[in-house]
């Protein structure tokens, strides 16, 4: 998991794809400053050789070029660091975009069903904005390196095996990588306990979740069990970084018992004679350059390695990511239905279960008809809405879209054709043109169609209280924007498939679950109106999931689904015949209005 150097670099590569003349200044500037520092180690030998001998002017001298040498090493570190850090801020949102992309760039949703892709996600999220300072770790990694070069050289000059001081440092530098493999198997273990702390966290300070959790008096209890993941998660790091730290210093003990032998042998040979006041300042001062050297090396390391685990965590997503997914089908999506959407024995389970949520669905969907899904919740409605909208593919069996199979039509085309309102709409704190024109962003600029959607949708109401109209903005995410209600907010996003061109597929997951009866009236009688022009036009499929049979009762075909199977399919009128499931629930759920 941990590759210093390994992630050094991909690091370069990556900064000097954003800009190659900022890092080359960055990496000028910083070295030319690092070399700095070995000079006035040599200043302060000459300063102190003068000294002794009383010369006062060459005392000046060395005392002035002594304080200009710090000067510029100091200015040059500071026009480096503006340079590095707008660069390092570039590097972060490449590898947030890389992120975005994994996630959301495969054809199927599989992956987020799974655990260990969400552990890794949780551990990348926490991690990745330290990314920007390993442009700077890295660079200063590279002035150090050079700057341990001129001490080895100098210590060498003056008495050969102080050479080998520096050498003594690889063993902290070895014990503090082994301390960081420590704490990162500890963060590893603790993932799980980690993101849920974290989520519970988010449920705490939620504005919608604080309301119920205050209602319920349950504010103690979700606090209660934050704290507990809370603890767990760092019971482990704090184990781990005890041992980190019993490496750390151990391997550092060592490093200062050479230093302290280095400098007893020194002063030792000036007692005897074989070496001056000023050699011996410049060995304390270049040993102790060795010694800082050492702390930053060890610092600048562990941020390497964390960008490496960082880097590598990113992969092991993107292999995640496609291993949950299958090969992109390149197949034309017709333009219009003929035959309709047909199943043959689907079946599904979750990634990483071994429950089955569907089980051998065989069913035929015709062109041009409104298909209501009916079931029990769990009964796998929303399972098969999204198997039919391409986010899964099925474990079992297959689905055909005019005698085609669904994975060999081209995913993009097929989403295009798709205008989605599932039950769990994403409720997006961005303008009202951009909630509405994500559903067909090439006419999110076109006025007319935007408001034609909001029209269709019963939504004009919302648009005449938002300030700015279709440029103002929803939610307070980021900004002061309106507060729409839960049915407000549905039908935004109803809004945001009706404007989608030309679909095959309208699939609505409970689009009336937050409408009071008068806007479900209205919407179930656009949604007939929808449908028949989308059947005459191109044999469009309009799917949708309710639990209010007055509605389901007009579909032209009703299929009941009981544990993951298909237990009845037909008419309102066939089923009632039938005299089963549905039979006995409509006639129950009639009685309540009576």
């Amino acid at each position: 998991m941990s590759r210093p150097t390994g992630s050094l670099w991909p690091v370069l590569v990556l900064a000097a794809r954003i800009s190659p003349r900022k890092v080359a200044g960055a990496a000028f500037l910083l070295l030319t400053g690092y070399l700095a520092t070995p000079v006035v180690a040599v200043l302060l030998s000459v300063v102190t050789r003068a000294a002794v001998q009383r010369d006062v002017p060459a005392v000046v001298w060395c005392a002035v070029a002594i304080a200009v040498v710090v000067v510029f090493e100091l200015l040059m570190g500071h026009f480096a660091h503006l340079l590095y850090f707008e660069v390092g801020e570039s590097q972060e949102t490449v590898l947030q975009e890389r992120l975005a992309r994994i996630t959301n760039g495969t054809r199927g949703v599989e992956h987020l069903d799974n655990a260990r892709f969400a552990d890794v996600l949780t551990l990348v999220r926490r991690d990745l904005p330290a990314t920007r300072g390993v442009l700077e770790a890295a660079l200063q990694l590279c002035g150090l390196i050079a700057q341990a070069l001129i001490t080895v050289v100098l210590l060498g000059f003056l008495i050969p095996w102080l050479a080998l001081l520096p050498l003594v440092a690889v063993l902290p530098v070895l014990t503090s990588r082994r301390a960081d493999a420590v704490l990162e198997a500890a963060k590893v273990a603790g993932a799980a306990d980690e993101r849920r702390a974290r989520n519970l966290l988010i449920l705490g300070t939620t504005a919608n979740a604080v309301c119920e959790m205050r209602l319920y008096q349950a504010e103690d209890e979700v606090l209660r069990l934050h704290r507990e993941s809370r603890a767990a998660a760092d019971r482990l790091l704090e184990r781990a970084r005890l041992r980190a730290a019993v490496l750390r210093a151990g391997g550092q003990l060592c490093f200062a018992l050479s230093y302290g032998a280095a400098i007893f042998l020194v002063v030792r040979q000036a007692l005897a004679g074989q070496a001056d006041v000023a050699d011996l300042v410049l060995v304390i001062v270049l040993a102790l350059q060795v010694g800082a050297q050492v702390a930053a090396v060890l610092g600048l390391l562990t941020t390497l390695q964390g960008a490496g685990r960082t880097l590598t965590r990113i992969d092991e997503l993107e292999a995640l990511a496609q291993a949950g997914s299958t090969s992109e089908g390149s197949g034309p999506v017709p333009a219009r239905l003929r035959t309709g959407i047909t199943l043959e024995g689907v079946g599904f389970r979750y990634p990483g279960t071994d429950e089955e949520r569907l089980h051998d669905v065989n069913l035929t969907i015709p062109a041009g008809s409104t298909v209501a899904l009916i079931g029990e919740n769990g009964a796998g409605k929303s399972t098969l809405v999204k198997l039919l909208c391409g986010l899964y593919r099925p474990t079992s069996g297959r689905i055909l879209v005019d005698g085609t199979e669904l994975s060999e039509l081209s995913a993009a085309d097929w989403a295009a054709k798709v205008a989605p309102l599932f039950q769990d709409f994403a409720r997006l704190d961005l303008l009202v043109r951009e909630n509405v024109g994500v559903g067909a962003l090439p006419r999110m600029h076109d006025d007319e169609v935007l408001r034609e959607a909001l029209r269709s949708a019963n939504a004009d109401a919302v648009l005449q209280r938002v300030p700015g109209g279709l440029d103002g903005l929803l939610g307070r995410g980021y900004g002061d924007g309106a507060e729409l209600s839960g049915g407000q907010w549905q039908t935004v996003c109803l809004a945001r498939a009706l404007v989608r061109e030309r679909p095959l597929l309208l699939v609505a997951d409970e689009p009336a679950s937050a409408l009071d009866a008068t806007a479900e009236h209205a919407l179930f009688e656009r949604f007939a109106e929808l449908a028949r022009a989308g059947a005459q036009d191109r044999g469009a499929v309009t799917l949708f999931v309710s639990h209010r049979y007055s509605t389901v009762r007009t579909a032209d075909l009703i299929i009941v689904l009981d544990r993951g199977r298909m237990a009845e399919s037909g008419t309102h009128a066939q089923l009632m015949n039938n005299g089963g499931a549905y039979a006995e629930l409509f006639r129950l759920q009639a009685r309540a209005y009576l």
